[in-house]
């Protein structure tokens, strides 16, 4: 199980009734953040969540929307008696970014791990999670991110006694181990059956469209994406400023075939984002409107 909260859908600054573009997502009692800009605590606080769970932080740029928050919430984390390290994965330059931030923030209970990212794609295994950053499009370096939770085939329990195995060594290889048993190997393949779908998220803001960010939303259940501009005449803009449409991401989603789109980072000048769901879903029916501390509860298929 996947629980996703966005916790604002706001792009360039905070509204009154609209916080920055930041997701949470949590999994087996951690949390991975993307993004913290200027007042994500208050999000994270009316919607009720933990911040000490927080175990990895997923930056996508350095734009101050999408990260002037960090120093509070660090120095919120080390309020609450959080002792374990906190790794944050981000661009080339991460470091130096964050250790600037940290001049208002210096005194940290726990140890900061830092993951840079020079390729145009990168995979990390974190919290338990497959996590894929892919370079987009943007004016700066810039990632989107790819949370993959995996599920192994089911155990065959008709092919272990055929095999004579003790139900002592079912789990180990239920676990992907390999066990010895009367002096014979026996690997997790001989018993497992074919892995089953799993769970995956695939989050990207700030960029123009690329086939990259269609190839990594394939198989998504959920794909966060922004949605800048809903006035088509915007388009110009958009290209200037190397943004999206929401016409443009639902072409995205329409080719990645998604479950669901949600749309986001929206111009603080897009007063009614819902005003044009019509049009969007006319490219891609099954689009909604991000809205603040949007929730979703993702289970594997046959949980559901």
């Amino acid at each position: 199980m996947l629980d996703i909260c966005l916790l604002g859908c706001g792009g360039m600054m905070p509204l009154p009734n609209r916080a920055l573009t930041s997701l949470m997502v949590r999994y087996n009692g951690s949390t991975v953040m993307i993004d913290c800009g200027e007042a994500t605590q208050l999000s994270v606080r009316r919607q009720g969540w933990s911040f000490k769970p927080i175990d990895v932080l997923l930056v996508t740029h350095f734009h101050a929307d999408h990260i002037s928050g960090l120093p509070g919430l660090l120095l919120t984390m080390g309020n609450a008696e959080r002792t374990e390290p906190l790794t944050i994965v981000g661009p080339a330059g991460v470091e130096r970014v964050v250790n600037s931030l940290r001049v208002i923030a210096p005194e940290l209970p726990f140890t900061i791990k830092f993951v840079e990212l020079k390729e145009k794609e990168e995979v990390l295994q974190l919290c338990g999670l497959t996590i894929t950053a892919f370079r987009v499009n943007h004016n700066i370096t810039c990632y989107g991110y790819s949370i993959e939770l995996a599920r192994s085939g089911k155990f065959n329990v008709e092919a272990a006694k055929a095999l004579g195995l003790p139900v002592t060594l079912w789990n180990p290889l239920q676990k992907g181990q390999t066990v010895t048993y009367e002096g014979k190997e026996y690997t997790s393949d001989m018993v497992m059956g074919q892995d089953r779908k799993g769970l995956k998220v695939t989050y990207c803001t700030d960029s123009r469209p690329m086939p990259v960010i269609a190839e990594h939303a394939v198989g998504s259940d959920l794909f966060i994406c922004e949605g800048m501009y809903g006035e088509p005449e915007e388009i110009q803009k958009a290209k200037e400023k190397k943004h999206m449409t929401m016409y443009e991401a639902a072409e995205l989603a329409k080719q990645a075939d998604v479950s669901e789109l949600w749309l986001t980072h929206y111009s603080p000048s897009l007063i009614k984002p819902k005003q044009y769901i019509d049009e969007v879903q006319k490219i891609f029916p099954r689009t909604e409107m991000g809205k603040d501390r949007m929730t979703k509860v993702l289970n594997f298929e046959d949980e559901e």
